[in-house]
């Protein structure tokens, strides 16, 4: 029998591993490369970027293509921006060894998260760097079986349901009740065909390891209902990001992310927009003494 998945919290550990030392510069916190869409749907990977940077990364960047960088520039100030035009681009930002953590997928468009993944994911000339997937980076995913070849240890998956459906249609087929997995389950053996984390965004939100290791945030424990508008899942794959940019492994940095993520929607209530997401994040960690 499997064993029962742990409930998120923030331990002692993980508090701790959220605060800053006085003596440290901001690359001793990670430096985390956003990649973006074109012209005109920037905004998603601009939220997970600030998401990014609120939770603690020391740099976050956009890779940008050409006919959006004006539209960012005139959106960012703390966030910085590169030119990344196609996987050539994209190789040579990555040469540059302090850039220690990616994140693609939010409103980049499929064909744009295709093209650029080999490179993302150390396909390439580039090694490989802790990775988070999101939005149309897994619909690229879903419709290339040569990339999921690519993917390794320190990636994560951030799907909702019908992304998860795209991703592994076997595991969610849902036949009678009685012979039905559970959640927990198909998650886990997600994780272990993949080789890296799966974060099954939900009311309960499951997050299991290659190694079997399990999850779980329980919307009747702490339940976040205001999370379900446009966005929030963007900034949720960039507070996982962030995390993974200042050294967190994959399973640390998903499950503290996933509780911050809920505690700032329950701070906010009703009336919350994912912009109010890494905006509120200062007061939870203030609360946890961070």
């Amino acid at each position: 029998m499997s064993e029962a998945p742990v409930q998120i919290s923030m331990t002692p550990e993980r508090i701790a591993a959220l605060r800053k030392s006085g003596e440290a510069h901001k690359y001793d916190h990670g430096h985390l490369l956003m990649l973006s869409g074109g012209a005109g749907q920037t905004g998603a990977a601009r939220l997970a970027a600030r998401g990014a940077l609120r939770i603690g990364a020391g740099l976050v960047t956009l890779g940008v293509p050409p006919s959006a960088q004006m539209e960012v520039a005139t959106h960012i100030t703390a966030l910085m921006q590169v030119r990344v035009a196609d996987s050539a681009g994209l190789e040579a930002v990555l040469r540059d060894g302090r850039i220690n953590a990616l994140g693609l997928g939010p409103g980049m468009g499929v064909d744009r998260a295709a093209a650029l993944m080999p490179a993302a994911l150390g396909g390439g000339a580039v090694q490989a760097r802790p990775t988070v997937l999101d939005a149309d980076a897994l619909t690229a995913l879903s419709g290339d079986a040569a990339l999921f070849k690519l993917l390794h240890p320190a990636c994560i998956l951030t799907p909702h349901a019908g992304e998860f459906a795209r991703l592994f249609p076997d595991l969610a087929q849902r036949g009678p009740q009685s012979e039905r997995q559970s959640d927990v389950d198909m998650v886990r053996a997600a994780a272990a065909r993949v080789g890296c984390t799966v974060v099954l965004k939900g009311p309960n939100t499951v997050i299991a390891g290659p190694d079997g290791a399990s999850a779980i945030h329980s919307a009747q424990d702490n339940p976040a209902p205001w999370l379900a508008t446009a966005g929030t899942g963007d900034v949720l794959a960039g507070f996982i990001a962030g995390l993974m940019a200042r050294g967190l492994a994959p399973m640390d940095a998903a499950q503290s992310a996933v509780w911050l993520h809920a505690a700032c929607a329950r701070l906010v209530g009703p009336g919350l927009i994912a912009e109010d997401l890494p905006e509120t994040l200062p007061a939870v960690l203030a609360e946890l003494g961070v």
